[in-house]
């Protein structure tokens, strides 16, 4: 890791301990490697053309589809078991002959071809990612209609590639971090290399995808263009420029993101100062090293959110102050906070019916478990259910409003930490994000500088503990951080890659270093435990200090982990809806 870099990241971590909010040394707070960004180049020769073959493609007379499965799109992919992409293309944007062989097809754009308000030219592009807990995205292997006819219908072109992620990792290849979005980035590179080969308009690209792949596509959505990914971009045979010579990109116009498992290099931080801290069960037991462990993050993450500067929409800046109860639950950010969870309690009172049912998500999505219902009769029934422990919430029933209190009884009442002390960095390696910036299977590592911080300061006071181990030191961490990929990069370089902060706040290097989407759309189910509230917020406030042209941000009551939406709105359809109002004008 470089040493500058360690020092200024490590110096926060000490700042919030030794002194809360107090910055040290100069420049940016969070400095990186990025002024010594490599730019390797691959020097294997080309496995495969990344001119699409326009010859290839078949077709769906039943529903009027053009469609291409398994295109690689990478001239030296590292695994084509996932670096293909399948394109479906409604018929109208085709001029199409049968070939000799009676099956596929020789088409051509065709200038004309129409479906709504879109053209062949016109119409916007969709690509899914679908990577829970940062997990490989398959490709298509056959053809399947259902599975993308609401997009076509509306006039979109859909795209659909396979990438790297943990869940692809072997002993001889790795699919960890930066591979997934390296792979997406690739994949959008390859549509403009080809753009006249294609219908769809490059300039109209939308991601969209939930947990993970909400996480992946924020990223991806925030780093357009950055240089962290050019080594790993050429290690692939990426299309680095267009036929002429000319640069291609890889930024997007839009990111619809449900519940992003983002922002990793703080989590574990904001984990425990939003939830973890209100909890007093499991490794936040008074017994528990963890315990003291859980005050220390949050302690640090006050620190850490008073040096990224953000603001809300009138510019006022958004810090944390010491309370009299609790850690930093006062101050300005803390007060948009609560608003935040009052405006979606009072959005939910504005389209809910009495009597309501509420039911409790049975587990992950798609996973067919179902939860337990409960009918609350009258609003008052339902405040009386939220106030179970303390009164936190106050209604008004002459203008059917609430009144969030505080933030510890919306926690007890509403979003209980689900995870363990070290929600995503584990003191053990033991959490899924571990292996996300691991190095191949089987081998998680340690990622956070912010939690060996915390560590380092402390651990004399933890190993006081029974329960203490030595192997959970700093130590562990140093030897994790200064190990490098295969494209020679350390820790700290992979971190910053993935951390959408890095490029939208000013308090780090990457800041406005990359093409950042102009378009976003964010939802999030105030219930889930499995992040902060503050993780998709800070995404929020800080692209909208930014100054992208729309942020589309709620979180939605009663609500979990899930593709959240008013009122059970269905997920596609308003993703569909939002393409059209702000990206396919």
């Amino acid at each position: 890791m470089d040493v500058t870099r360690r020092n200024v990241i490590h110096g926060a971590g000490a700042a919030a301990l030794a002194a809360l909010g107090i910055a040290q040394g100069t420049g940016t707070a969070f400095a990186s490697t990025t002024s010594s960004q490599s730019s390797s180049t691959t020097s294997t020769t080309a496995k495969y053309s990344l001119e699409f073959d326009s010859t290839a493609w078949s077709y769906d007379s039943t529903n009027d589809v053009y469609y291409q499965i398994g295109t690689v799109y990478a001239a030296n992919p590292a695994d084509t078991n996932y670096e293909t992409l399948s394109v479906y293309v409604p018929g109208a944007y085709l001029t199409a002959t049968k070939n000799s062989d009676g099956t596929t097809y020789t088409a051509t754009v065709n200038q004309k071809g129409a479906v709504g308000q879109y053209t062949a030219r016109t119409a916007p592009i969709v690509i899914p990612v679908n990577t829970p807990g940062y997990s490989a995205q398959s490709p298509a292997t056959s053809y399947n209609y259902s599975a993308v006819s609401q997009y076509l219908a509306a006039g979109l072109v859909y795209v659909w590639p396979g990438m790297r992620g943990t869940s692809s990792s072997t002993s001889t290849l790795t699919g960890d971090a930066p591979w997934g979005v390296t792979d997406l980035k690739a994949s959008v590179r390859y549509l403009r290399y080809n753009r006249k080969a294609l219908p769809g308009s490059t300039d109209r690209i939308a991601l969209f995808g939930m947990s993970g792949g909400g996480a992946q596509d924020t990223v991806a959505g925030a780093s357009g263009d950055s240089a962290l990914y050019l080594p790993y971009l050429r290690s692939i045979g990426a299309a680095m420029e267009d036929a002429n010579g000319r640069p291609l990109s890889d930024a997007v116009a839009g990111v619809m993101a449900w519940c992003p498992i983002t922002s990793l290099h703080e989590a574990n931080l904001s984990y425990e100062w939003n939830m973890g801290q209100f909890a007093s069960t499991g490794t936040r037991a008074s017994s528990t090293w963890t315990s003291a462990y859980s005050t220390d993050l949050a302690h640090a993450w006050a620190a850490y959110l008073n040096r990224l500067g953000l603001r809300d929409g009138h510019g006022r800046r958004l810090e944390l102050t010491a309370s009299s109860s609790g850690v930093y639950q006062a101050g300005s950010y803390y007060d948009h906070l609560i608003s935040v969870i009052t405006t979606s309690l009072n959005e939910f009172l504005g389209y809910t019916t009495f009597p309501y049912t509420y039911t409790t998500q049975g587990g992950p999505p798609g996973s067919g478990s179902t939860g337990s219902s409960t009918t609350y009769a009258t609003v008052a029934d339902y405040f009386t259910y939220l106030n179970t422990d303390s009164t936190w919430a106050v209604y008004d029933s002459t203008t059917n409003t609430a009144k969030v209190l505080s933030l510890e009884g919306f926690v007890k009442s509403q979003k209980n930490a689900s995870k363990p002390v070290g929600a995503f960095d584990g003191y053990s390696r033991g959490q899924t994000e571990n292996g996300v910036f691991g190095q191949g299977l089987s081998q998680p590592k340690h990622f956070a500088p912010l939690t060996r911080d915390v560590i380092a300061a402390n651990q004399a006071k933890y190993a006081a503990y029974s329960d203490w181990d030595s192997s959970y030191g700093a130590a562990a961490y140093d030897s994790d951080f200064a190990e490098r990929d295969n494209a020679g990069k350390d820790t700290a370089w992979r971190v910053d890659a993935y951390n959408p902060l890095y490029y939208l706040s000013p308090a780090f290097d990457g800041y406005r270093q990359s093409q950042v989407a102009q378009h976003w759309r964010i939802r999030t189910g105030i219930m889930q435990g499995d992040t902060a509230s503050t993780t998709e917020l800070n995404v929020s406030l800080a692209l909208q200090e930014y100054g992208v042209r729309s942020v589309d941000f709620a979180t939605v009551w009663a609500m979990a982990h899930t593709e959240a939406e008013y009122a059970n709105g269905d997920p596609a359809t308003n993703f569909i809806d939002w393409v059209e109002s702000v990206i396919g004008k």
